[in-house]
């Protein structure tokens, strides 16, 4: 086993403070006792409830009643003896400075007696005094193959006890293990026994109940979470060009050719022009889930704790791949505002190596509203494939809109004059122009029910285009300014007006 061999090296490095990172409590128990046996090192195992105790072998401690973290450390300190001590679910005593101290003179005991701390929880921050004598440890996720495994293991525990064979097809079983993929053993474990145990078989009804299940245990993290809301590109009026960019690639992302696979795109361009849509239309049409990096979710206190969230945020979009990862208004994230005291920096310059790096089916959609704001390594290809400029849509990609945000609301559009609506609304967004229709239905005091929104008409529409004041107009110059930059620089997302 991999974690095993790997933590094996940790503890020979004699690495005085190791941190384990996972929800599996009990997995990383298991292999820290199996190692303690191996090497003939005693075993602590401290918790809040317990206090310090023996876990495996060797001698218990001569204290008793240490419940309290630092009576714990305490008597670890006092200790001469070798050993491994894990402590589980530590963090929230870690800004005490007396418990910074202790693990700091245990720390500094390790050559003299040979004393490791293990911190284990689901989440550790390290205040800055110890990271430096810290090692990190992370359990790996089960692959396709480990997690077929366990699938067979769960069906053979079902068959002993209840004497029925489970019935699967082969189809079914590769969707269910690649769906699966991305969530810990234990996690994998609960749902392959919760699709069996149902109805004594894995079929394809089983595989939208474990693929939200799996959706609600990774939305935990927060860093990186499921959009539901995908689209069709059929849901998309205009972005003929990029659309086209995307169907010629498609074939090459599922491919087994790394060095053809595409690795993303920037949407840029005025707000409300349905750059958030593409992206999301790129997952709904390639078939692939759509996975939204929320930059603002990594930033953290610590030093080095928000590039640790960035690469973790990735690994879990390597693991999950084929997918689309979608990066709204990065600038937000990696703008160049020198207030960041280095932070935004050192994220952009993980996320570059990312981007240069990854071997996976991970296609990544940054979009953003203020191009100026960002690094100009992340503008510039060959970090992505392409930079695409969303301009406000031309009259008769207006039209397609507005029947779209029509059927939406069971309003039918030969009752109204999409192409007088189109024209009156020149310089508007998409997003305004939903909103036109919106205020028209309200005005009318009608809700949205089909019944009641049929006597909205081509005058009320017309007048909430008149009685708006779009986004063109209010910020006239800094989207001529965005279209200036763009010419040169970017392709025009929709065809030339």
């Amino acid at each position: 086993m991999q974690d095993l061999h790997d933590l094996k090296l940790i503890l020979e490095r004699k690495e005085p403070l190791v941190v384990i990172e996972t929800y599996e409590e009990s997995r990383a128990l298991e292999l820290l006792t199996r190692l303690a046996i191996e090497r003939g090192d005693a075993l602590q195992q401290w918790t809040v409830s317990d206090g310090l105790r023996r876990l495996g072998f060797g001698e218990d401690v001569a204290v008793t009643e240490t419940e309290s973290p630092d009576k714990a450390l305490r008597a670890v300190k006092l200790r001469e003896e070798s050993g491994l001590f894990v402590f589980c679910d530590l963090h929230p005593f870690l800004d005490q400075a007396l418990i910074v101290r202790l693990i700091k003179d245990i720390v500094f005991q390790h050559e003299g007696f040979g004393k490791t701390i293990v911190l284990l929880s689901h989440q550790v921050a390290l205040p800055e005094d110890l990271q430096r004598y810290a090692v990190r440890f992370r359990l790996t996720l089960p692959g396709e193959e480990q997690l077929l495994s366990l699938v067979r293991e769960e069906a053979r525990h079902f068959s002993r006890t209840t004497g029925q064979k489970v019935k699967t097809d082969n189809t079914t079983l590769q969707q269910i293990v690649r769906n699966l993929r991305g969530v810990t053993y234990a996690d994998a474990r609960r749902l392959i026994r919760g699709a069996i145990v149902d109805d004594g078989a894995i079929t394809q009804d089983d595989l939208g109940p474990v693929t939200k299940a799996k959706m609600a245990l990774l939305d935990r993290d927060g860093a990186i979470h499921f959009e539901y809301d995908t689209a069709r590109f059929m849901d998309v009026a205009g972005l003929d060009v990029m659309k086209q960019w995307l169907d010629k690639r498609r074939d090459a992302f599922f491919g087994d050719d790394p060095r053809m696979r595409p690795r993303g795109v920037m949407l840029f361009g005025v707000q409300g022009s349905g750059k958030s849509l593409a992206a999301k239309a790129v997952a709904g049409s390639w078939g692939v889930p759509l996975l939204r990096l929320d930059m603002g979710n990594m930033y953290n206190k610590y030093i080095g704790e928000t590039e640790r969230n960035l690469r973790e945020a990735l690994e879990m979009a390597e693991t999950m791949s084929p997918c689309v990862v979608w990066m709204d208004e990065i600038e937000k994230g990696l703008g160049q505002d020198g207030s960041d005291t280095g932070v935004s920096q050192r994220l952009l310059g993980t996320l570059l190596t990312w981007l240069a790096e990854h071997k996976s089916s991970v296609f990544t959609v940054m979009t953003a509203n203020n191009i100026h704001a960002l690094p100009p390594e992340l503008v510039r290809k060959g970090r992505l494939d392409e930079l695409f400029f969303v301009d406000l849509p031309r009259v008769d990609v207006r039209e397609a809109i507005i029947r779209l945000h029509l059927a939406k609301r069971q309003i039918a559009d030969d009752t109204i004059d999409v192409a007088a609506v189109a024209t009156a609304s020149d310089g508007f967004s998409g997003a305004e122009l939903e909103q036109v229709i919106v205020s028209a239905c309200h005005r009318r005091g009608r809700s949205m029910q089909a019944a009641e929104t049929r006597l909205v008409t081509t005058d009320d529409l017309i007048d909430e285009v008149q009685r708006t004041c779009p986004l063109s107009v209010t910020m006239a110059e800094a989207v001529q300014d965005l279209r200036d930059w763009a010419v040169g620089r970017a392709v025009l997302a929709d065809s030339a007006h």
